[in-house]
């Protein structure tokens, strides 16, 4: 897919495969003709530092679930689960947080509903960190909710989303200390293709740089996110660039869409 530039943004040209945007015949034939895979996004709206919009996660699940649908083909994409578990972002303004078992329950019935009208493969997709480890807690619920020739999987390899963004952002830039993983260097610059009217380049900050360890995170998830940077940013949005965020979700789109193929 060829993300190009106009006025009001980035347009994306494409065949359809987002399932709210067609009609309930056209899907039904196509499950008939035997396309039978879906992927499900699983995003967030919640803070992204003083120069990016709350809806990152959401506006990044969308897109990276269609590049993964173009590169598996003969797969449709759900409508993105746009809020998620972001309760350690809850102490800067704006986010919104769903509990676990809320976030869990919503997963659950979008597969079962998926399953009911024929899909055999539920490709489950997290673009917000927070929603990796309670998917892949729940996937077994999740299989034994839905039809027996159904298979829900997914993509919960959160150490692998982040070393594919440093290998991406090095090779472009030399800048790969500056991937934290949240607000960074990486996610600034996918926003600067997907929405470039939205991001804020001169209020691009460095935040929390230091070793991102299981302290670390303990304590991001125990007392908040707040705790441990006060801007919200993880790494250093500084040196972003349209580049290094086509390469991002290029990249990355590889990695998930291997895994799916051959989950």
């Amino acid at each position: 897919m060829i993300w190009k530039s106009n006025q009001m943004g980035q347009t994306k040209q494409m065949t359809e495969i987002f399932l709210e945007r067609m009609r309930s015949p056209e899907i039904g034939a196509a499950i008939e003709s035997g396309v039978t895979t879906v992927i499900v996004p699983c995003g967030a709206v919640e803070q992204h530092g003083p120069h990016l919009p709350l809806f990152v996660d959401a506006e990044h699940g969308t897109c990276l679930g269609a590049e993964v649908a173009e590169r598996l083909g003969n797969t449709f994409v759900a409508p993105t689960i746009r809020v998620g578990c972001s309760e350690h972002h809850m102490s800067f303004p704006g986010t919104i947080s769903l509990q676990k078992d809320t976030f869990l329950a919503v997963c659950r019935d979008y597969c079962v509903s998926l399953s009911r009208h024929g899909f055999r493969k539920i490709c489950m997709l997290p673009s917000h960190g927070g929603n990796f480890k309670p998917l892949d807690n729940i996937l077994d619920e999740l299989n034994d909710a839905v039809k027996e020739e159904c298979k829900v999987v997914a993509y919960t390899n959160l150490i692998e989303l982040a070393k594919t963004w440093e290998k991406v952002v090095d090779e472009e830039s030399g800048l790969a200390d500056r991937v934290g993983g949240h607000a960074d260097i990486a996610e600034s610059s996918l926003m600067l293709l997907l929405h470039p009217e939205l991001v804020r380049e001169e209020k691009a900050e460095k935040g929390f740089t230091a070793e991102l360890d299981k302290e670390v995170i303990q304590k991001i998830i125990d007392e908040g996110f707040h705790t441990v940077t006060h801007n919200g940013i993880l790494g250093d949005a500084r040196g972003m660039s349209k580049e290094i965020g086509e390469k991002c979700l290029s990249a990355l789109a590889d990695v998930v869409a291997d895994y799916f193929r051959d989950s």
